[in-house]
């Protein structure tokens, strides 16, 4: 009986992890894009199941302009 409660849990647990893996490569890659030392250090810290970095590109990212930043 025990068998599928643990396989249903280490399915989830990799479900998890692709989902936060996803979500933080794509934030990690704006705020990178975008010079936002702040965010990039915070994003690549905290494991927060994806909540952190949806938060980052729905409210605080840089809006996108017509040109990619100038870099030095």
């Amino acid at each position: 009986m025990k068998t599928p409660l643990i396989a249903l849990f280490v399915t989830v647990i990799i479900l998890l992890a692709i989902w936060d893996g996803v979500w933080k490569l794509i934030a990690l890659w704006k705020s990178a894009r975008h010079d936002q030392l702040a965010w990039f250090i915070c994003l690549a810290i905290f494991n927060t199941v994806g909540i952190l970095p949806i938060l980052y590109l729905l409210l605080f990212q840089k809006k996108e302009s017509g040109s990619p930043p100038a870099r030095n």
